[in-house]
């Protein structure tokens, strides 16, 4: 088991910023790769950024490339997603995850993460 732990999620208006962390207990993470998720009222759970284990490899949905960032600090089992620039489109609730060994070109492919966390809620008002 790969407990997550997200938090930094919240109520901010549109063009502000948010910075979520994902922190993992148990095992060492450092052997995964990590991704973000999100899922809005009504629709699926989708792909927002991912990266590989050794944080060389980074990959964002179209949707937020440019006004996301992913990093990960390995020492401290912890993922962050840096979100600029929101949008109320982008209001969703946010999920970490892990999957082990993961390579760059499946980063995205959601069916492929072990472990989830349980979501904090993101909301982008106009």
């Amino acid at each position: 088991q790969v407990p997550l732990v997200e938090s930094g999620g919240g109520l901010v208006q549109a063009g502000g910023s948010l910075r979520l962390s994902c922190a993992a207990s148990g095992r060492t993470f450092s052997t995964y790769a990590m991704g973000w998720f999100r899922q809005a009222p009504g629709k699926e759970r989708e792909f927002v950024a991912a990266n590989t284990w050794s944080g060389g490899s980074t990959y964002y949905a179209d949707s937020v490339k440019g006004r996301f960032t992913i990093s990960r600090d390995n020492a401290k089992n912890t993922v962050f997603l840096q979100m600029n620039s929101l949008k109320p489109e982008d209001t969703a609730v946010y999920y970490c995850a892990a999957g082990d060994g993961l390579r760059s070109s499946s980063l995205a492919s959601i069916k492929l993460y072990t472990y989830w966390g349980q979501g904090t809620q993101v909301t982008v008002s106009s």
